[in-house]
């Protein structure tokens, strides 16, 4: 396993907490509390008509086995030491802050708090950058056409901070962690990490950009003016308008939906893993491929939690009926945007989140597409990682556990 940042230090310039009372009476030092749907859709018993024992039991059985399955072959949660925890990429030998904020998503979504606060501090103590201009921003692996390479990929940090506001309102904050501090801190730095260094200093910026409210593909000015649908989470900024009362997570999640329909290809559906802010596929990264396959997780939780975006009902319907057209047992990993077949492989990552895409369709093939995600066996062997977490996370979609806390 290649090594990460060494031990987290403590830092003034993110633990400064607002201390004022706003002209509502909230004191903006404290999260406010989350409003979710009131009711949850769980296709797989109300479409395939699972019973919930069942479905309950096959949600424990993925938990244990990808969290505390045979080691060499199952497992992709390992501690570290008596207080910490990790996530392997099996396959690539890393431990990536995509695959921590993911499994810190699932264990607040399934009440697993123990698990939760290990990766959390492992997460701050290895992973996170002790100084220098990145302080504060997690060191992770991103993929790129020559294998994996060291990056600052926002999509993890966008999971913590998520996680974090899940495990105040959940567990609360009188504990050994502080979670609602925690989340203040990297919710202050994601938009003022110029202001805390001073301006831009070796290229390090913001994670948003403040004209157009959308996260750079990375922190860097070597990203500007391009993002990934994948990093673009309007479900998260709704909920963290809610939690800190500022408007810029509002004007984030309508830029990001926005994006979304820039970037899709008009008549199949499938976007690029990078595009420009105005939508234009960026050379070199202008495929559907399996990066992308998270935002499509994205765009359902949007959906299941604010309902209020007819186009990413149309964007399902999309999806679902190319991928239906390639074969529902059959369709490839990789293709061009206008839908030409790259990789014919057929990927259990792409056929979890097709599941869960399934839930916002209304194409009669969207039973279909849910009982492949139910039918799938949670992976083995050394490619588990990625489509393990997918697994999990559109199965918590697919029963109604996804929910907001």
């Amino acid at each position: 396993m290649r090594s990460t940042v060494g031990a987290f230090l403590a830092f003034s310039l993110l633990g400064a907490c607002h201390t004022t009372v706003d002209s509502l009476g909230y004191d903006d030092s404290r999260l406010r509390p989350l409003t979710g749907p009131a009711s949850y859709p769980n296709p797989f018993h109300e479409v395939l008509g699972k019973g919930e024992t069942e479905i309950a039991g096959r949600l424990a059985d993925s938990f244990n086995q990808l969290f505390y399955g045979n080691p060499n072959t199952e497992a992709i949660y390992f501690p570290a030491g008596p207080e910490q925890a990790f996530i392997l990429d099996v396959l690539h030998g890393d431990v990536r802050t995509e695959g921590i904020g993911y499994a810190m998503i699932i264990a607040v979504e399934l009440d697993k708090r123990d698990e939760f606060d290990r990766l959390w501090r492992y997460a701050k103590a290895a992973t996170q950058y002790p100084s220098g201009p990145n302080q504060g921003y997690f060191l992770s692996y991103c993929d790129a056409a020559s294998g994996t390479v060291p990056c600052v990929d926002p999509f993890g940090l966008e999971q913590f901070v998520m996680a974090l506001i899940f495990a105040h309102d959940r567990w609360r904050s009188d504990g050994a962690i502080d979670y609602q501090a925690d989340a203040w801190t990297w919710l202050n730095l994601m938009r003022h990490k110029e202001e805390q260094n001073g301006g831009v200093v070796d290229g390090v910026t913001n994670t948003f950009d403040a004209a157009t409210k959308l996260v750079f593909d990375v922190p860097h000015t070597s990203a500007a003016g391009y993002t990934r649908p994948s990093v673009e989470m309007p479900a998260y900024y709704e909920l963290w308008s809610q939690a800190t009362g500022d408007p810029f997570w509002n004007d984030a999640a309508a830029a990001a939906r926005t994006y979304w329909q820039r970037s899709g290809n008009p008549t199949t559906g499938l976007l690029p893993t990078r595009a420009t802010f105005d939508g234009t596929p960026v050379p070199g990264s202008d495929t559907f491929a399996s990066e992308g396959y998270r935002m499509q997780l994205n765009m359902v939780l949007d959906h299941v939690w604010f309902g209020a975006e007819p186009w990413e009902i149309d964007e399902s319907n999309r999806l679902i009926g190319f991928f239906a057209g390639a074969g529902i047992d059959s369709y490839g990993r990789q293709y061009t945007l206008d839908g030409t077949l790259l990789d014919p492989l057929h990927d259990p990552s792409l056929v979890a989140v097709n599941g869960a895409t399934a839930l916002a369709a209304t194409r009669s093939e969207r039973a279909d597409f849910m009982n492949a995600t139910w039918n799938l066996s949670l992976p083995t062997g050394p490619a588990r990682y990625y489509a393990g977490l997918l697994n999990m996370l559109s199965f918590l979609v697919l029963s109604g556990q996804f929910r907001v806390y």
